[in-house]
């Protein structure tokens, strides 16, 4: 894939960079801010961009705006963000469209290189990828009031495992089950959380996105 890497570290920058050539990868630009980056997509058509949240000047949210503008200007491409925290906001904001080629990492999963690359490469193929400590954590804050409350723990693991961008045959594996049986879970999962099969809206993306806003 062709990648392009936007963090502020030059260490971890260069790092990233000898770890994605390592590995076949073409590293089409490194920059570090959110202007380069920008520049960079625009000029060199990546197929996947990874970019740290925060970022100079003010180091805030420079990262995700340049993350979340590129998502809407050239939907091909897709976006990896990095993270020093479980930051809510942001990841809702990046899942607001939909969950195709997007994905929320903690910067600590970095060094588990396997799971780095696998998520990367599942972005870079439109799919989604959502750090587990992340989707822990945003369950964590859900109220008792809130519909995912009516999940049972099944349920829970298998939106759990959604939300990180598994598709149902990886759930079953990661579980343990059946595919079908995964399929049965997702279905009450829908029903609890009021989805109806609407024409033109899918159900999964939607259950999403209410897991993570909650």
């Amino acid at each position: 894939m062709r990648v392009t890497l936007a963090e502020d570290s030059a260490l971890l920058r260069e790092g990233l960079v000898r770890l994605l050539e390592d590995e076949g990868h073409e590293v089409v630009a490194a920059v570090g801010d959110a202007d380069a980056l920008l520049e960079a997509v625009g000029r060199d058509a990546p197929d996947v961009v990874v970019v740290d949240v925060r970022m100079p000047p003010t180091h805030t949210d420079e990262g995700l705006r340049a993350a979340v503008r590129i998502r809407r200007e050239s939907p091909r491409v897709g976006v990896l963000v990095l993270s020093q925290y479980v930051e809510k906001r942001y990841a809702t904001e990046l899942f607001t469209e939909n969950t195709e080629g997007v994905g929320y990492l903690l910067k600590d999963r970095v060094v588990e290189v396997d799971e780095f690359l696998g998520a990367l490469e599942r972005v870079g193929a439109g799919g989604a990828a959502f750090d587990p400590e992340v989707v822990r954590q945003l369950l964590a804050r859900s109220t008792r009031a809130d519909p995912l409350g009516r999940l049972t723990a099944r349920e829970r693991e298998v939106l759990d495992l959604m939300a990180q961008g598994h598709t149902n045959g990886a759930v079953a594996a990661h579980l343990y089950i059946s595919q079908s049986a995964v399929e049965k879970h997702a279905n009450a999962i829908f029903d609890k959380l009021d989805l109806g099969d609407t024409k033109g809206y899918s159900r999964r993306v939607l259950a999403v996105l209410r897991y993570i806003g909650s």
